[in-house]
């Protein structure tokens, strides 16, 4: 795979990405406000883009996925992880939780909201024990454990039926803390 970018790293930094932060005591690769458009990089740079967490802090998602959508290669990948809506809420700076509605506003063919470029969906997960990297560092192992066995076992159900847990039975299990998307770059 070629050139990859690693938006909002913070203290996880990916090896063999571009690793960008605003926050200069992470000593990111690139040190830039992901509010601030456009992003220093050319048209069509990527051919990975992944944003971990980092959507639902900023002010204008259509607006930052324009700008993905610039600096991925036609037919690169953009892997975005966010706060699923039914757990949306847990950190004081999200803006905003998402849903199975999302990928819709990037499809020509959705007449309530198209957004004037395209990206396919690829693939759509729900993850009921999200960011396992972080989990790790803050939770006794046991629980690190229990939570990690229970979420694979969520995980692989809401798999199934992305829509159907999203909307009937996702509040049984106390919500899902995150949604990913696989978007493809469309050009």
């Amino acid at each position: 795979m070629g050139k990859k970018l690693n938006l909002g790293c913070g203290e996880f930094k990916k090896e063999g990405y571009v690793n960008v932060d605003v926050n200069p005591l992470v000593k990111p690769d690139r040190l830039h406000d992901l509010d601030i458009l456009p992003y220093p990089f050319s048209d069509g740079e990527f051919d990975l883009i992944e944003a971990d967490h980092v959507l639902e802090h900023l002010n204008n998602v259509f607006a930052v996925m324009k700008e993905l959508h610039r600096i991925a290669n036609d037919g690169g990948e953009v892997i975005i992880r966010v706060p699923h809506f039914s757990r949306g809420f847990t950190h004081p700076e999200h803006k905003r939780g998402f849903d199975i509605t999302f990928p819709y506003y990037f499809d020509p063919r959705f007449l309530g909201g198209f957004q004037g470029y395209e990206f396919k969906l690829k693939k759509m997960r729900l993850n009921w024990f999200a960011q396992p990297y972080l989990k790790k560092t803050v939770l006794p192992k046991a629980v690190y454990f229990i939570g990690n066995l229970t979420g694979v076992i969520l995980n692989f159900l809401a798999s199934m039926s992305p829509m159907l847990c999203s909307r009937i039975w996702c509040f049984l299990v106390g919500g899902f803390e995150e949604i990913e998307y696989t978007f493809i770059a469309v050009k």
